[in-house]
């Protein structure tokens, strides 16, 4: 095995991109996280992604296999890693975790966006903030500032959101099931974006999925937990 995995690095070397997550998730489910290589990838450092033939992080490679976004690789590993513990469960559960991953992508990172885009900003390297700024102002149409100002009102649209998640954990521990799958990573993902990047908090302690958060920041050795917030490495 000669896995090198690239992923998206804040300041101080902190990774903070919910697909690297959702990814590094699944690489420590197959137990192979510890033993792959982490090429770290600021905004600024396109090169180091030439070989992939794009310019977007996670990047998986594998010997001669090069493998790009989160969802192929989980896919690739639970493929050519059979061996290992289960991502998915079988094809029925791969086709339910793809519509995790989807819905998180359209319904619930949008949101966490405009909670979280200023202090993702204050987050990244000095050398990359102007490119994300600028970027983002873009996308959005206003300052960064403007985007996340009155996010505590707009709070409760994330919390309704996430509605069909918490209906799921209140009757069992993962979205998986009894253990955690790759539809839970999918979520984890986006939550680990602003744990990392951001210190304001988007669970209250009562809400079954805070239980369930902390539950996946323990598993497999704590490899989530282990990485520190953005605000705590500096």
């Amino acid at each position: 095995m000669a896995i090198t995995f690239y992923d998206l690095s804040a300041k101080n070397g902190a990774r903070f991109s919910p697909f690297g997550w959702r990814a590094r998730m699944a690489l420590a489910h197959k137990g192979l996280e510890a033993g792959a290589t982490v090429e770290h990838v600021r905004f600024g450092e396109k090169e180091k992604l030439e070989f992939s033939g794009q310019k977007l992080v996670p990047v998986l490679q594998d010997a001669d296999t090069v493998v790009c976004d989160s969802w192929d690789i989980a896919c690739y590993l639970e493929d050519n890693y059979a061996d290992r513990p289960s991502l998915f469960g079988g094809e029925a559960g791969r086709g339910a975790a793809m519509f995790v991953n989807e819905w998180a992508n359209r319904a619930i990172n949008p949101l966490i966006a405009g909670l979280i885009v200023h202090d993702v900003y204050l987050a990244c390297d000095e050398r990359d903030k102007a490119y994300f700024k600028e970027s983002r102002e873009a996308r959005f149409g206003k300052s960064l500032e403007e985007v996340q100002k009155g996010r505590e009102e707009r709070l409760p649209n994330l919390h309704k959101a996430l509605a069909p998640a918490r209906a799921v954990i209140e009757k069992q521990p993962y979205i998986g099931g009894t253990g955690p799958s790759y539809a839970d990573y999918a979520l984890f993902g986006s939550l680990m974006w602003a744990r990392i990047s951001s210190s304001f908090e988007l669970l209250p302690e009562s809400d079954p999925l805070w239980a369930w958060r902390e539950r996946l920041l323990d598993a497999h050795d704590g490899a989530a937990r282990k990485e520190k917030p953005c605000a705590d490495a500096a």
